[in-house]
């Protein structure tokens, strides 16, 4: 089922998200309606709080990345309760954008390389190294489990030049090719 997408602006995107257990009510059910959101609306990675749910769970399919970031390739993966352990590598710069944020796409610095605790679909534990777009896209939505948006990690005057576009969002004036909550309301 495809799932409407929160907009920046519901105060679900602020929140710090809550861990789960594996008998979370439906939690196969859920992850893959967040596939299908996460295909339906073109992204790469969609986080439980996007789909207004304050809990520790995000999927990623960076498959699109591939032609220019071969790691890419294949990775489609599930996390539950994921914990950053550490960072490391070089800051680089990509052009990121979110489903939450329709319309807006800016250079975003993040380190090349996170080390990441999680549980799989099936609640096994697990502790790997990622790098490259696959680090890229994990730290993104790990920030959304963390109460962030991409657009908090820009400077002041990038975020003041895009002041209008972001107010746009939060009041559902944006023009959009998926289901979208704003402000609880489905638009």
């Amino acid at each position: 089922m495809i799932l409407p997408i929160v907009a920046l602006g519901n105060p679900i995107l602020r929140e710090t998200a809550s861990e789960i257990n594996k008998n979370y009510p439906d939690l196969h059910q859920l992850i893959e309606d967040m596939f299908e959101t996460m295909y339906a609306a073109e992204g790469v990675g969609l986080a439980a709080p996007q789909i207004n749910l304050s809990i520790r769970l995000f999927v990623i399919d960076a498959n699109p990345f591939t032609e220019y970031y071969p790691e890419a390739n294949g990775f489609k993966r599930t996390f539950i309760n994921p914990q950053i352990i550490e960072t490391d590598g070089e800051e680089w710069f990509f052009n990121e954008g979110c489903l939450s944020v329709p319309d807006v796409h800016e250079d975003v610095a993040r380190k090349s390389k996170v080390c990441l605790q999680y549980c799989d679909e099936n609640f096994e534990e697990k502790t790997e190294w990622f790098e490259g777009v696959q680090a890229r896209v994990i730290q993104h939505e790990y920030d959304h489990l963390e109460g962030k948006v991409f657009v908090d990690r820009l400077g002041n005057i990038t975020r003041l030049l895009l002041k209008k576009k972001l107010n746009d969002i939060k009041t559902g004036h944006v023009a959009h090719d998926y289901k979208m909550l704003f402000n609880k309301k489905l638009k």
